[in-house]
């Protein structure tokens, strides 16, 4: 599989097969580095990271990852470039793709990701946007296939704010690897229709289904994953929480929730959570709403059904695959 040169942009890009053998690589890099063996291919290559939206995960991942195969990255705050601002987009990929290997943003706007890699001349990695996250991806399908053998034909089940880069993202990804997709959420929340369309399109394929529903008890029910996100999304005003809990409480992922699941279903979250009073802002909206919990309950989160963690280190197993199979070995 020769993905070198490609950039990573979303998973609407990529086959099937495509998408595996970077669940593959993922897995044997991982493998590699537990057992301390060495693999530092891409020795003397250079990559730059432009965070116009701040991350631990994404950042670390990229990082670490790159440190791991012999890479130097440079790492852009929001105040650290001037993309967008006294620069355009075209220009900024421009000199960035005469000086270094590859570029991973993370920001606002696909459009803004898609014109770098328009201009860079070099492969581009989307760390996040407003529609997609396919880095996180890659580490989910290989957190569900850790813990329950294999992808096609699992029951995954989002719950929470569906319209946006994770219900997008796992939409897509469930469709292309023939998992049935349920979105269970307030229908305000259901992803766009042009999006729905072409996830049943590619389901139709694959063998996948694709379900939009407000039953929590038939959404869940033989669930073989249950995954959900914060309910608002960074950038978004602090002003529309209020709205957000009454809408999306009602879909909260608790005990209740995995009462029809199966018994070795499994809880993901993409993190940070919102699942204790440990947080600022869990602190401020228990003082504004009284809430002690919000998208996912302690309990659930600490649960033996949770492998966030694991899906969390993952993310660095699994962007190191996507620079190694669109950078190629020096």
């Amino acid at each position: 599989m020769n993905l070198k040169g490609r950039n990573f942009l979303k998973l609407m890009d990529f086959e099937p097969e495509e998408i595996l053998y970077l669940v593959d690589l993922a897995a044997e890099l991982k493998e590699k580095k537990k057992q301390g063996i060495m693999h530092n291919s891409l020795i003397g290559k250079n990559i730059a990271l432009i965070f116009e939206k701040t991350s631990t995960r994404t950042r670390c991942s990229f990082e670490v990852a790159a440190h791991d195969l012999g890479m130097h990255c440079t790492y852009l705050d929001p105040s650290g470039s001037q993309i967008g601002k006294k620069e355009s987009i075209a220009d900024t990929a421009r000199v960035l793709g005469r000086m270094y290997d590859g570029i991973e943003y993370r920001g606002y706007g696909q459009e803004i990701v898609e014109e770098l890699a328009k201009y860079a001349g070099v492969p581009v990695w989307n760390g996040l946007t407003n529609e997609f996250h396919p880095t996180q991806m890659i580490a989910d399908m290989l957190t569900i296939r850790e813990h329950l053998g294999e992808l096609k034909g699992k029951k995954f089940v989002y719950m929470g704010d569906a319209r946006y880069n994770m219900g997008n993202s796992l939409m897509v990804t469930c469709a292309k690897l023939g998992i049935h997709f349920v979105a269970c959420t307030n229908r305000k929340y259901f992803p766009e229709n042009q999006l729905v369309e072409y996830c049943e399109e590619v389901a139709a394929r694959t063998g996948a289904t694709i379900r939009l529903t407000e039953d929590v008890a038939e959404a869940t029910k033989d669930a073989d994953v249950i995954y959900t996100d914060v309910w608002v999304s960074m950038g978004e005003p602090a002003e529309i929480w209020e709205e957000r809990i009454k809408d999306l409480l009602p879909y909260q992922v608790n005990e209740k929730a995995f009462e029809n699941a199966k018994d070795t279903a499994i809880f993901m979250h993409c993190l940070p959570a919102f699942h204790d009073l440990k947080t600022g802002v869990g602190k401020e909206i228990h003082e504004k709403f009284g809430l002690t919990e919000m998208e996912v309950t302690d309990e659930v989160f600490e649960g033996p059904r949770s492998v966030v963690f694991d899906e969390a280190e993952n993310r660095m197993h699994s962007i190191k695959a996507i620079m190694l199979a669109t950078l190629g070995e020096s």
